[in-house]
């Protein structure tokens, strides 16, 4: 039988994970077949763009058929094979992070793991790969027991790695038919809350983009700093706004966008307030929106507490915009400090703003930092390289002839 694969996740797609949705298309692209499954469905303001629309349509939303007549015929159909359910309870029962409510939700994902299965086995897909490896990822895990349908997952962090005994990520890892880390920071992690057997199926695949999507002249906007995520405390925001305060008077034209949006946005609105027009809130906007924001952009700011490795700042680097960023987790894996753009201490208002100062005030330093920052996304991180090697994976422990390799041949 072909590989048929299904990608799950807790919400598909929305905004904020497009990268998913751009791992999803260069599969296909490549002819594999890939169906979406969703844990919740994702609300319409969360989708920009009608690629995401369109993916939304074409998604099976997981808690929706729990909570149908279909769970009654999941279990019914999953009772025809006793001793994979009783295998798949008696590992929900050991995996639960103790607690009552913790435990009531272990049930509820072994009911939505019956439902999963049992439409994995309807579409007559053999394979399941999860993104984001908590909640959905127990899921995924408990629905291989059930089927019998192999699975693997990749791991982002950083939450995950604050918590990993509560998720059993030793547990997801050895289960797993492999893990798709999305840098050596994350992939270190995974060796840390798992055995050294393990560590073999510990594979490296970015998150890419399309550099083409990107490609542009570079931009020679003089003060326009462009920020784009989620509007939420672990991003640092008010560091950014604070560090601002110190440059308006050198840079009068100065502006900063924010694309996103997120829990923290009126309070942040408000902090803003004193900033006047040098701050615009525009909430959250389509690949292609981002893309022409990043034309018209000196710099991507970025100045997260914690991150996995953010395509935004890959997004940023092939516009041949330079980032000033924290130097957290994975990403020195795709910023060189003084080559590509700025890497800075979290929290630090005083040295962000002296880095916002020195891209703002170097247009030489700007082109050169924006081609390094190309040259390095093209290399690496290109959404259709990454695809290619995710797809050996899948199709070398498909044939029991895994790549022995953290990264492809010739590749970081």
């Amino acid at each position: 039988m072909s590989l048929r694969i299904a990608y799950l996740t807790g919400e598909y797609p929305r905004a904020t994970d497009t990268f998913i949705q751009r791992e999803v298309a260069a599969l296909r692209a490549r002819g594999l077949t890939v169906e979406t499954c969703s844990m919740r469905r994702t609300g319409a303001e969360h989708h920009t763009g009608p690629e995401q629309r369109t993916e939304a349509a074409g998604t099976f939303h997981v808690l929706e058929a729990t909570l149908s007549w279909r769970l009654v015929g999941a279990h019914l159909a999953a009772w025809r094979r006793p001793g994979a359910w009783l295998r798949a309870l008696r590992l929900a029962w050991r995996t639960r992070p103790g607690g009552i409510r913790p435990t009531l939700y272990q049930f509820i994902y072994l009911a939505e793991a019956a439902v999963l299965a049992q439409h994995l086995r309807a579409r007559g897909l053999t394979h399941l790969h999860n993104h984001i490896a908590k909640s959905s990822c127990t899921v995924a895990m408990l629905a291989a027991e059930m089927s019998g349908i192999p699975y693997s997952f990749t791991l982002h962090g950083p939450d995950i790695f604050y918590e990993p005994h509560r998720w059993r990520l030793d547990e997801k890892i050895a289960r797993a038919r492999f893990v798709a880390c999305i840098s050596h920071f994350a992939r270190s992690q995974a060796m840390a809350f798992s055995s050294p057997e393990q560590w073999r199926k510990l594979h490296i695949v970015h998150c890419g983009v399309d550099p083409a999507r990107y490609d542009g002249p570079g931009p020679d906007a003089p003060a326009h700093l462009l920020f784009v995520g989620r509007l939420a405390a672990v991003k640092g925001v008010p560091v950014l706004l604070e560090a601002l305060q110190g440059l308006i008077a050198e840079y009068p034209d100065l502006r900063l966008t924010l694309v996103g949006d997120g829990p923290e946005r009126e309070a942040l609105e408000r902090l803003a307030a004193g900033l006047g027009d040098h701050v615009d809130f525009v909430g959250y906007r389509s690949q292609d929106e981002v893309a022409e924001l990043l034309r018209e952009a000196t710099a991507l700011v970025l100045p997260s507490f914690a991150e996995g490795l953010p395509v935004v700042l890959m997004e940023a680097l092939a516009s041949r915009v330079p980032v000033v960023t924290t130097r957290i987790a994975g990403v020195a894996d795709l910023v060189e400090d003084g080559e590509s753009g700025l890497l800075v201490p979290p929290g630090d208002v005083v040295a962000l703003r002296a880095a916002l100062a020195r891209v703002l005030a170097d247009p030489e330093a700007r082109r050169r930092m924006g081609e390094a920052g190309r040259a390095k996304v093209v290399d690496e991180f290109a959404s259709d390289s990454e695809a290619a090697w995710l797809a050996k994976l899948f199709e070398g422990y498909a044939k029991g002839t895994p790549p022995q390799t953290l990264r492809p041949e010739g590749r970081a």
